[in-house]
């Protein structure tokens, strides 16, 4: 299989899993609070990741540790917490969408801190994808005065995380192995993940039900697929291809959540469909060489 070939189908692979990871972040949300989903999903990834890659750590030089911090917690730490807080107050297929913004704060990022250049079509694009997000709030929220939009600032700031992740892997990681990669980012967050889970009470007040079971269960599925499977193919997605490429997974992943989110009952108006177009052409004009 060409390289090329590998690069799509590893995109395809990650589309269809992080695209399912809202509706699981959705469930597991029902007996449990978005901290608790949050430090969990770190948690178990971190302790799947150890004893899978623990000798992948011997591999990392000094210099490479100060990336890997950064990477662990502007990629990994912080968004595992937004996206689960936001979940709580907008429709999971909406934050998908939002998630789209991805490439479009890779390129601005990539311009004002890392050097690389803007084309006329780029800026366009990230012009539309702007307008469409505004649409997209704002249409969300007349139609859903019953949800706080308010969270939309959440999946946004993460999209803003996984651009800075996605460059500095590109820059400073590209000669480490991506299970190494992705094992030194959750060894360097175990503790002070440990340190939000106590203080959310979970050690403390916990008690098993049937509904706090099955989001146990939600939680470790979207921690082992979602995160620890999706986070080390991600990373070899980067060192294969480009940080813009790499990101791109984010057009389709909302073709996935929204599927699962009709499922689940959510809706969506056609504007707001139109909006979640207008986003995704921004991208993809962004994201033309």
């Amino acid at each position: 299989m060409s390289n090329k070939q590998i690069r799509w189908l590893y995109l395809a692979i990650l589309a269809l899993v992080w695209g399912s990871s809202f509706i699981l972040i959705k469930k597991a949300l029902i007996g449990l609070t978005p901290i608790q989903v949050g430090a969990l999903r770190i948690l178990i990834t971190a302790i799947v990741l150890l004893l899978v890659g623990f000798k992948s750590l011997f591999t990392i030089k000094k210099q490479h540790w100060w990336p890997i911090i950064l990477t662990a917690v502007l990629g990994t730490f912080f968004p595992a917490f937004l996206f689960a807080y936001a979940i709580t107050g907008i429709d999971s297929s909406i934050a998908s969408i939002l998630n789209s913004l991805t490439p479009l704060n890779t390129l601005i990022i990539g311009f004002l801190v890392f050097g690389f250049a803007f084309r006329r079509h780029q800026l366009l694009g990230v012009i539309i994808g702007l307008a469409g997000t505004i649409v997209l709030i704002l249409k969300g929220a007349d139609m859903n005065p019953d949800q706080d939009y308010f969270f939309a600032l959440f999946p946004i700031i993460s999209s803003l995380g996984y651009a800075f992740n996605v460059n500095i892997l590109k820059k400073s990681l590209s000669d480490l192995s991506a299970i190494a990669i992705t094992t030194g980012n959750f060894l360097v967050i175990i503790l002070p993940t440990l340190i939000v889970l106590w203080y959310s009470g979970f050690f403390s007040s916990f008690e098993y039900t049937e509904t706090s079971g099955i989001s146990l269960l939600y939680v470790t599925i979207l921690a082992v697929f979602g995160t620890a499977f999706a986070k080390t193919l991600f990373n070899k997605l980067v060192q294969i291809s480009s940080p813009i490429f790499s990101t791109s997974v984010t057009y389709l992943i909302p073709i996935v959540a929204i599927f699962w989110g009709i499922l689940d009952g959510e809706n969506l108006s056609v504007i707001q469909l139109f909006a979640g177009g207008i986003i995704l052409l921004g991208v993809y004009l962004a994201s033309k060489n």
